[in-house]
């Protein structure tokens, strides 16, 4: 794999990821992930807002004067929050009520604009694209993963309201493990703790994995080179 793509795939994904390094977009993050199949939803509407405006804020970088980027950029991430929006009115009429606001709202999230401005104004269409898509997949695993974690110890269920997504069919896909849950982990104090742990876990993991490639070199150093 081509460096420069490696090297973008992995910051989106891990080493920059908006939920849990850059901590941008917490507001619908927080307020939305209290089911796995409401975080899916957010994410991918997030996702296709990202893919799409950075593709675009790309390609008309080189017409768009120093002056007023930004309120163009605003106007190109609108313009695409309100397509997805009006789809998933019309193909997901049920999700799009329980996520309601949320969806209108990816305008003001920090992560599309800041992408925008830091990363596609300044690169090719396909670096670009791929910055959106990386960005938006990691953002949608921190959703997910949420998600999953609070509706499992909140209600005992998995993939509850599933059908929402992925039609009548998808009833099938409901997992229930308990009658009840943990109340605390629905309500915003769950979401805060829940996304506080996720933030440690990366965090030790980063650790971790500086040691084990620090360890190596301090074995390979001389003996009587100082420390």
């Amino acid at each position: 794999m081509n460096p420069r793509v490696a090297e973008v795939v992995r910051t989106g994904l891990w080493t920059n990821n908006p939920g849990l390094v850059q901590l941008l977009g917490l507001c619908p993050l927080l307020a939305v992930s209290t089911s796995l199949v409401n975080g899916l939803g957010l994410g991918i509407a997030t996702t296709l807002v990202l893919v799409a405006s950075n593709l675009t804020v790309s390609m008309i970088r080189e017409f768009v004067r120093p002056e007023i980027r930004i309120p163009v950029f605003v106007l190109v991430i609108a313009s695409f929050v309100t397509a997805v929006e009006l789809a998933m009115n019309a193909w997901f009429h049920e999700l799009f009520r329980v996520l309601g606001i949320f969806i209108p709202l990816i305008v003001t999230n920090c992560a599309i604009i800041g992408r925008a401005e830091a990363f596609a104004s300044r690169e090719p269409p396909g670096l670009a694209a791929l910055d959106g898509l990386s960005m938006g997949l990691g953002f949608t695993a921190v959703l997910v993963t949420l998600g999953a974690a609070r509706e499992l110890i909140g209600q005992g269920t998995l993939f509850a309201g599933a059908h929402m997504m992925f039609g009548e069919r998808a009833w099938a896909l409901e997992m229930q493990f308990t009658d009840g849950g943990f109340l605390l982990a629905l309500l915003p104090p769950g979401a805060f703790l829940g996304l506080g742990l996720m933030v440690a876990a990366k965090n030790y993991l980063d650790a971790r994995r500086e040691r084990r490639r620090r360890t190596p070199l301090a074995a390979a150093r001389p003996a009587g080179e100082a420390a």
